[in-house]
This record gives C-alpha cells, structure tokens and sequence, in this order.
C-alpha cells in the first residue's frame, strides 16, 4: 500500500471513528458509593475545575490520589478503615471519571495545580498526600515545591521512571497499543474505538492477580471513558508521559518525611526503585510482596497500614 493511500485509509478511519465516539453515550452521574461511610460525596468548583470528591472521617486530614485512567472508587478498600481514625479526601483528577475535563494539555502541572488548589480551598493543614502511581509522583512534587499544606508524603509505586513507559511493561498488549497511540492519525483512530475486551485485559497488567480487579469496577473506568473529551484528554496524557519522569529533578528538594511503597510486582525496576529513594532525603522505601501496580486494589490492607503509620506520626 502505498503512503498516499495508507494516509487516506487512515484519515477514513479517523473519521470513522469520530461517529463511533459521537454515538455513545455517556455514563450517568455517578450516585454516593455504598461503601462511602457516613460523610460527603459531591462536586467542589476549584480553579475554574468542577471536581468531584469525597469526605469522610474525623482527625487529621489525609488525601487520596488516584492514577491515570482511574478515579476515586481506586479507593474503595481503604477510606472505610482509614476514615475510623482520619479526615479522608479523595477526589477525580482533571480529565477522570467524572470531575471536568478542561481543553489543554494534560501535563503533570495540570494535575498538580489542580490538588494544589483543592487543598487551598478545603483550608486543608497537616495533610499526608497519599497518592498511588501518578497520584504518588503528584504527592512528590507537591512536596518539592514545599506547600504549606503538605506535611507527609506517602507515595505508592510512583509512576517518574522510564520516561513514563511503565505502563508498557504491563503486557505485551499495553506496549502495543501505547506505542500504538503516538503514530499519526491510525493510533489515535484506533484508542478512540476503546474496545472493552481490550481494556480489561490491559487493567489486568496493572497487578499481579487478576482476582483483585473488580469487574464491576473495571466496567464503571470503561464506560466513563465515553464523556464528551476523555478520548482527548488520555491521548494527550500519553503524549506527555516523559514529562513524568523529569519531576524527578525537583526531589532534592523535599524536606519532609516521605515514604515509597512499592509492590514487589509493580511495573517500576529495583534500580529505578532505588535511583528515586537517593533523590529524597531521608526517604524511606518499603515493598509489599504480592502486588502489582494498583496496591489500594490488590493489598490494601498494606496501603491502610503505611498511610496510618504516617497519619500517625
């Protein structure tokens, strides 16, 4: 086939997806979870951002953030046993499930600046930041750019290496389809599609048995994924995935205490692992035998026990 002609399949494709897109239809609202203990669940308007969000529990604040593709149900496990004793947050990052999804790029500083202005606006003080892939690399620049706010950092399987290409160690289908999505016109024709049977399968390479990802759960991230813009926002979230690994070169600069968990499974390699605990000073670097990437899923428990431990103290 010749590159005029591939060029015009491709461009029909596009366009042909287009109309796939534009016939979905989006998700309901979504309702209060049932395993929310009592507290709120609701949208907060911060930065020109409707995010949505959830509170629940008394004590020191503690802040939940979530990774790429996911949203606050990430969670579900481990805000009922941590709201016992603190004041949990967690809220849909910018471009997720269902808080706004603004044009522009979706950079790091999108996100950071997004729960930069969440925590200015709820007055937050004292909080432990306890983020989970890139929700963990977010905790860490926030800690690099000393907010006042920020007084613990609990980062788990931070997604700052390999110039953002950890998620293609998730399987050989996640390495196809990501390097899939940077070719002109046919990747990006391609992911808008967002077939399901695919979708599940890639989430699967995001831990270490698969028995530990809800279907229900696996459902509920598919079909958000058919909001007006999110195909947008996720390919420009992919194209900026090198940015995640230069947050690095702020870490020297965090002064206060911070802990790295890693599952024993996770994408990220011991050398990485290690490269990221001599940047931060003091860190301490934990790993958690039988998890894989998404922790709060496969061990909460452990997620539970690491973010008590740093509430704690």
């Amino acid at each position: 086939m010749s590159l005029p002609v591939a060029t015009a399949v491709a461009a029909l494709a596009l366009v042909g997806t287009h109309w796939v897109e534009a016939a979905r239809e989006s998700p309901p609202p979504p309702a209060r979870p049932e395993w929310l203990p009592e507290g709120e669940h609701g949208y907060l308007l911060v930065d020109g951002l409707r995010l949505r969000y959830l509170r629940a529990g008394q004590g020191r604040p503690v802040l939940l953030l979530h990774t790429l593709r996911t949203q606050l149900e990430l969670f579900r496990e481990v805000v009922p046993s941590l709201a016992r004793e603190f004041e949990v947050h967690a809220i849909d990052l910018p471009g997720h499930g269902h808080s706004s999804i603004p044009p522009g790029a979706y950079d790091p500083e999108r996100f950071v600046r997004a729960v930069r202005a969440y925590l200015q606006a709820r007055a937050l003080e004292n909080v432990v930041v306890a983020g989970e892939s890139i929700g963990g690399a977010i905790g860490l620049t926030l800690a690099a750019e000393q907010q006042p706010q920020v007084a613990r950092v609990v980062a788990i399987n931070s997604y700052d290496y390999a110039r953002g290409r950890g998620i293609h160690r998730g399987s050989a289908l996640a390495a196809v389809l990501f390097n899939l999505a940077r070719v002109p016109l046919l990747g990006p024709a391609v992911w808008r599609l967002r077939w399901q049977g695919l979708f599940a399968r890639v989430m699967r390479g995001s831990v270490h048995d698969p028995q530990h990802l809800p279907a229900d759960l696996v459902q509920a991230l598919h079909e958000v994924g058919n909001r007006p813009g999110h195909y947008r926002a996720f390919l420009s979230l992919i194209r900026d995935f090198p940015a995640w690994e230069a947050l690095r070169e702020a870490y020297p600069r965090i002064r206060l205490p911070v802990t790295l968990v890693y599952g024993e499974h996770d994408w990220s390699r011991e050398a990485e692992r290690r490269a990221c605990q001599g940047l931060i000073p003091d860190a301490r670097l934990e790993t958690v035998t039988a998890a894989g990437h998404l922790m709060s899923l496969e061990r909460p428990e452990a997620v539970i026990e690491h973010v008590r431990t740093a509430g704690r103290s």
